[in-house]
């Protein structure tokens, strides 16, 4: 396999784990640890399909692992997205979860509003569960929606432009 080929699908990979990390968020208010550490494996032949520097790749997988062994599924999460963005991507992955995190929260505040929470009385039992008072709030969705924007300021979509 070329390594664009290899780079076009680890990419397309990046963006189906986080998505699918969002949904199952949303829908059950947990994040499987096999998405977490999908995401991180998938790292390694995507960086070096992109022909990021091995002292990169290595310190990047150092700290993420480390990341990964320890805390909840959202801190697994982000680590392993950091791993993909890498130090280039940070400031703005961190800038626009922390966006999408407030979006969030503002709208499970009107979700959960004595005026809207009526109207989700029929609807999917996972809706219900969030228009819930005082339920969870499913912060993967703004790390999924962080990342895929900060994606393109990332170390992998940097690779080759600036000397990296």
């Amino acid at each position: 396999m070329s390594p664009d080929l290899i780079k076009a699908i680890s990419t397309c990979l990046f963006a189906a784990l986080l998505v699918l990390a969002a949904v199952k968020d949303l829908s059950s208010f947990s994040i499987p640890n096999w998405i977490c550490v999908a995401l991180a494996a998938a790292f390694v032949p995507a960086a070096l399909a992109a022909g990021a520097p091995a002292h990169q790749i290595m310190l990047a997988v150092a700290v993420g692992a480390g990341a990964i062994t320890v805390g909840v599924a959202i801190a697994k999460l982000m680590a392993a997205a950091s791993l993909w963005i890498g130090m280039p991507g940070l400031a703005p992955f961190l800038l626009y979860t922390g966006l999408a995190g407030g979006a969030l929260a503002l709208a499970l505040l009107a979700l959960r509003s004595a005026w809207l929470r009526p109207l989700v009385a029929g609807c999917p039992q996972w809706l219900h569960r969030l228009a819930t008072p005082g339920a969870a709030s499913p912060y993967g969705v703004a790390i999924a929606v962080g990342a895929l924007t900060a994606f393109p300021a990332g170390l992998l979509m940097r690779v080759g432009q600036a000397g990296l």
